[in-house]
């Protein structure tokens, strides 16, 4: 049985389709520390509109990941943030486009940037309290934003072209950890089964994404290690990256990429988390379950959101005092749905 986009999403996709192809000059946007799935999407989309005749460029807050610029190939539509050619780009755009995130507070810089642009937001993350206007299509219950990407370039019929269709299988792939997540829907082994019926390399793509990591990653795992605490009774393990050795080792966001599957990973545990100081004094804390745990109404209790089962937060710090407060609200979570779950 071949791919059909969900009748629910037909109306958006042709909308976003169609405002895309108006276009003539577009930028493109994702989260701060952009991942897979953000990263993805802007390569494919990019790609996609350039082999349209729409000049695209990409302007993220905060650095394209070093471990997904083999998605760009030779192309460099990358521009800094902060640099006098984003303003100018942004200046004379018109249309913005925001892919895998839908909220104000997650674009950071940029949204001074496009403040006054038309928008289009493709995103797969439930709704927050500071939603970006503009012509949209949403839906949590796609595997990832990729998917979604796939349905709108599957309803202009293409073209496909090598930019676009590994953007989408790495957006897919991250997204979904290598299909071993919950959200690994038939859906999406259908659209990446298209993907590679059309050229993608599932071993090339593997390699590029996950076996290229430079050794710091590993010495900074090794680190963390040494921190990792798991309440077996409870069902809550956690991990600490140390700032020391982050300043050390002089390690990116994109090294703590999957190290919260460590603590995830760990027999009975119902929810991993991982904590490490940001620069501004705020613990960010990355929430995993795999039970039936609702990660996103957690992480939300500290101002934080994402998906039911992969989410995040930035508490006040210290450190100490941020562990001890998500630690006893995660027990409870766990333990209230236990509870739930108990026959009567």
């Amino acid at each position: 049985m071949s791919y059909r986009t969900p009748p629910g999403r037909i109306a958006a996709v042709r909308e976003v389709r169609d405002a895309l192809l108006a276009s003539r000059r577009a930028v493109l946007t994702t989260h701060l520390n952009a991942d897979g799935d953000g990263a993805g999407c802007e390569a494919a989309v990019a790609s996609w509109l350039r082999a349209n005749g729409t000049e695209a460029w990409i302007v993220n807050p905060t650095p394209f990941p070093e471990s997904f610029r083999f998605l760009m190939g030779d192309e460099d539509w990358l521009v800094e943030a902060g640099s006098r050619t984003a303003q100018e780009i942004c200046e004379s755009s018109d249309l913005a486009v925001i892919l895998d995130t839908g909220e104000v507070p997650r674009i950071g810089r940029v949204r001074s940037l496009i403040r006054d642009l038309p928008t289009v937001v493709v995103d797969h993350h439930q709704p927050g309290e500071q939603p970006i206007g503009g012509i949209s299509l949403r839906d949590p219950d796609a595997c990832a934003t990729g998917e979604l990407v796939f349905d709108v370039l599957l309803a202009a019929g293409g073209p496909w072209t090598p930019g676009a269709l590994q953007g989408i299988y790495v957006a897919i792939l991250t997204d979904t950890g290598s299909f071993r997540f919950a959200n690994s829907t038939p859906g999406s082994h259908r659209v990446a089964a298209d993907l590679v019926e059309r050229g993608v390399d599932p071993e090339e793509m593997f390699a590029a994404v996950y076996g290229a990591a430079p050794v710091r990653k590993y010495r900074l795992l090794a680190r963390a290690l040494t921190t990792l605490e798991a309440d077996e009774e409870a069902g809550v393990a956690w991990m600490i990256v140390p700032q020391d050795a982050i300043d050390e080792l002089g390690a990116t966001p994109e090294d703590l990429e999957g190290m919260v599957d460590v603590p995830r990973g760990i027999s009975g545990v119902q929810v991993g988390l991982l904590f490490r100081q940001t620069t501004t004094g705020e613990v960010k804390v990355s929430f995993r379950a795999n039970g039936p745990v609702n990660v996103n109404e957690l992480a939300r209790r500290f101002g934080g959101g994402g998906h039911l089962r992969a989410s995040g937060a930035m508490v006040p710090g210290p450190m100490a005092r941020a562990v001890e407060s998500v630690v006893a609200a995660t027990r409870e979570a766990v333990a209230r749905e236990t509870l739930r779950r108990e026959p009567v």
